[in-house]
Parts: structure tokens; C-alpha cells; sequence
């Protein structure tokens, strides 16, 4: 009997080319694993491809609701972006697939499982380190680091390989971007943005929405509410996770949100320049942290953003299945308690402009804010506050000119 090997498989042309690579190299029965995080129509006709190109099953499990709930919630919660800019979308995605490959590899009793990353990128890292921290028993197969057995090196090599095994697909050598998809963004990688001197071509580029130039001349005005951080509602519409952000997709696309340009730092090393566009999950970012800055009182919300900044460095990593990262979501969790109200703002052309926040557990008090005396704070107390505040200042700059003095 045959070992089985799980393939991540996503239908494009270097995950077809590697089911028959499989089976000639290892003798593996080969079961093919798509899981949807929200690719669309990416995933149409997969199963007829699978089989004609060697697969003897194929999976496609449908994750949205687990992924927003699961994995998208509580980077949204800790406010992780990493380096300033990246919101995670192929990041929080990874540790998701990597569980869902091995929950597959148990029941089909499979020996391995295989992935198409390249050996240059981060989502290696991703895949195996969630491989190695649910199934360390299973091998892990990843071909483009297999120089001495995967000797094709482009995309011309894989489409006479296919055609040598009988596989006639639809895939013709041109090149595009190269383009991760989910639920959250989709990244652009590639063409001229391989050369950081080089301006996005966002007309040909863009998937999910266009420019802000090309965004309606007249804004929009959008509400939502949010329940212990979690968003409920849309427009008086209560909805679960994944229709919110859907419907955020469409709103943002439509007024040019969430379009970055971004050189960012790798795992492995390297830098790397890259296009996301990230509509919905900018505009849900952004609500979330507009309510949140009513609730939470100073010293939490510094903390938060410390944590919330390792936080994203630790998904980025790929370290989902870590100790840490259980460690830094409890004490998020904890600040989201009263992370409840209303937000309302507007879309136009490439931006979100607050238009009002409420909350029944807001710590913003008018009678303190205003400009005139209210009856909690008396100016008279600033004074003595600003002396011993300012104390080590004022000790200093004595010292210094007393040193001064006496050269």
C-alpha cells in the first residue's frame, strides 16, 4: 500500500506540476488539499484539475468563518500591523491552512505533506513551523528547496513537464504578478514592482478597488458596531465576521482604501517589495481602534500597542502555534472587555474620516476635556503636579550648571 502525501494545493501551475512530480519521485498517492480562505473564484474547476493531473482526492474545505474568527479577530483586537504597514492578510492565513492540512493528513493516515512555498519566502516558514508544532511526527516535503530532484526553474519548464505527463491544462507561459488572495487582502508581487524606483502600474495591477483619483467625487458614510471588540454590525445591519468584512471589501475598493506600497523586511533575510490591497480589513482596523481609543485608559493602550507590534511580528514569523502568542492574545482579550459602542465615519477617496464615536463605557469626560473649570479638576493642582513632575528636570539642569560654574 501506497504512502499518502497531503498536498496544499491551489490549482495554479506549480502545485499541478508537483502531484505528478510526487508520485514519479516518492510513489506517493497523492490527496490534494485546497482550503478557502476566501479566494473567490480561484477555486473554480479545481477538482477536475486535481484529478487529471495525478490526484487520486481532493479536499476543498471552506474556513472563512474560522478564519475571521479565529485568526483575523485577534490580530484586528491587538492592533497588529507589522512594520507600520503590512495588516497580515497572507500572514494570519498560513497557520490556518498548516492546521487544516494536518487535520486532513490524520484522517486520510498520510505520512507527509507537501507545499509549493518557495525557498525564498516567508510562507515556508509559516506552513512548517505550524506543521512542526501540530504534527511534528509528519515529514514535510517542500519541492523548491529539493534542487537536486525539482529541477524546473520556470514556468515554461512546468507546462512541458505537465504536457509530458498527459497534462493539458489552461495555463500559458506569460507572467503576471504573483498574487496570494483571501478573505483580507490580496498581495501583488513582481513585474516592475521588483525595482523599488519603479511606480505601481495600479491600472493593470488592481483587483479589489481602484485608485483614490479613480474613487467617487462624493464620500460615503458608514456606521458599525462593536461587542467586547468584535464587530456585530454594518449600516444597522447585524452581520457575522465575514459578511462585515465582504461588505467592507465593497466599500473600500469602491473609494480607494487600503492600497499599500511597501518594501518590507522578510524572515529569511531579505527585502521584499510588494502591493496589498486591503479595503475591508483597513477600514475594520481602523473602526476598531476608533472606538478603542474612548475606552482605554493610557497605561493599557501604551502597553497594548508595545504588545500589539510584537504581536504582529511574532504572526508574521509564523509562530501562531507558540506559547507567546497564546500569551499576548489573553491579555489583549482581557483589554476588549468593554471594547463596545458605535462608530460612524466616511469613505472618500482614500480615506476614512472619523464622523463620530459612543460607547457606554467611554472615559472621555466633557466636563474634564472642557476649556472651562469643571467640578472634578482644579487648576490650582497642575502647579504642584508640574513641580514634582518636572523634578528630576529641574535637579539636572541645577547640577550641570554647577558643574559648569566651577570649571
Amino acid at each position: 500500500m501506497k504512502e499518502k502525501v497531503v498536498l496544499a494545493y491551489s490549482g495554479g501551475l506549480d502545485t499541478t506540476a508537483i502531484i505528478p512530480w510526487l508520485k514519479e519521485n516518492f510513489d506517493y498517492e497523492v490527496i490534494c488539499c485546497c482550503i478557502d480562505c476566501g479566494q473567490g473564484n480561484e477555486l473554480d474547476g479545481l477538482e477536475e484539475r486535481a484529478k487529471l493531473s495525478g490526484a487520486s482526492k481532493l479536499y476543498i474545505e471552506n474556513i472563512i468563518d474560522e478564519f475571521c474568527d479565529e485568526y483575523i479577530m485577534p490580530c484586528v483586537e491587538a492592533g497588529a500591523v507589522y512594520e507600520h504597514k503590512y495588516l497580515l492578510g497572507t500572514s494570519m492565513a498560513r497557520p490556518a491552512i498548516a492546521k487544516k492540512l494536518v487535520e486532513i493528513a490524520r484522517k486520510e493516515n498520510a505520512s507527509a505533506i507537501c507545499h509549493g512555498a518557495t525557498g525564498k519566502g516567508n510562507d515556508q516558514i509559516r506552513f512548517e513551523l505550524g506543521i512542526k508544532a501540530l504534527a511534528p511526527d509528519l515529514k514535510i516535503i517542500a519541492p523548491w528547496r529539493m534542487t537536486d530532484v525539482w529541477t524546473m526553474q520556470s514556468r515554461e519548464e512546468e507546462i512541458e513537464y505537465c504536457k509530458a505527463h498527459g497534462i493539458d491544462l489552461p495555463f500559458d507561459a506569460s507572467h503576471s504578478y504573483s498574487r496570494d488572495r483571501n478573505l483580507w487582502h490580496i498581495s501583488h508581487e513582481g513585474l516592475e514592482l521588483e525595482d523599488p524606483a519603479n511606480e505601481p502600474n495600479y491600472d493593470h495591477m488592481l483587483v479589489l478597488g481602484v485608485t483614490p483619483e479613480r474613487a467617487p467625487d462624493e464620500g460615503e458614510y458608514v456606521s458599525m458596531t462593536f461587542e467586547q471588540g468584535v464587530p456585530k454590525s454594518l449600516n444597522g445591519k447585524a452581520m457575522k465576521v465575514s459578511e462585515i468584512i465582504t461588505e467592507l471589501n465593497k466599500l473600500g475598493g469602491k473609494h480607494g482604501i487600503g492600497i499599500v506600497d511597501i518594501v518590507e523586511n522578510r524572515v529569511v533575510g531579505m527585502k521584499s517589495r510588494g502591493v496589498y490591497e486591503t479595503p475591508g480589513g483597513t477600514i475594520l482596523m481602523e473602526a476598531h481602534d476608533q472606538l478603542e481609543e474612548l475606552i482605554l485608559d493610557r497605561d493599557t493602550l501604551e502597553t497594548k500597542k508595545k504588545l500589539g507590534s510584537q504581536f504582529a511580528q511574532i504572526v508574521y514569523e509564523g509562530k501562531w502555534f507558540t506559547p507567546l502568542r497564546e500569551a499576548i492574545q489573553a491579555f489583549v482579550e482581557s483589554t476588549q472587555k468593554y471594547v463596545t459602542g458605535e462608530v460612524k465615519f466616511k469613505l472618500y477617496k482614500g480615506n476614512i474620516i472619523k464622523a463620530g464615536t459612543t460607547s457606554p463605557y467611554s472615559l472621555y469626560n466633557e466636563s474634564l476635556a472642557s476649556f472651562t473649570t469643571g467640578e472634578l479638576y482644579d487648576h490650582h493642582d497642575a502647579s504642584g503636579f508640574i513641580t514634582l513632575f518636572g523634578l528630576p528636570l529641574k535637579v539636572r539642569a541645577m547640577k550641570m550648571a554647577e558643574v559648569e560654574k566651577n570649571k
